[in-house]
């Protein structure tokens, strides 16, 4: 893919989790053995599919030369994803913002992404 950066959405009980070990550890890519990333023309929807209602949501937008080999592959609806096999530090996040809601709750994505 020739995604420059790719981004990773937590919860407010995610990156409290993440902040004292310093990598993401969400419990679906727990379960599934990968961390889920989500590319640029993908994020806004993971996190209105994933993320509404959550009172506070955060945004980190990763290199891709900066993380470990990425592989893309489909979800079930055919779009590829990248995923990462092994451990996000929250460390190489190059930026990171806290998504305000929308008034139907909806995170919304920040207008310098």
């Amino acid at each position: 893919m020739s995604d420059t950066h790719v981004y990773k959405l937590l919860s407010q009980s995610d990156w409290a989790a993440a902040e004292a070990p310093g990598i993401t550890s969400v419990p679906l890519d727990v379960a599934d053995g990968y961390v889920h990333l989500s590319g640029i023309g993908a994020v806004a929807e993971t996190a209105r599919l994933y993320y509404s209602g959550q009172p506070v949501v955060h945004l980190l937008e990763f290199a891709v030369a900066d993380l470990p080999p990425l592989k893309w592959e489909p979800s079930r609806g055919g779009t590829l994803f990248p995923h990462l096999y092994g451990d996000l530090s929250i460390a190489l996040a190059s930026r990171h913002w806290q998504l305000p809601r929308a008034a139907d709750g909806t995170p919304s994505m920040p207008e310098d992404l």
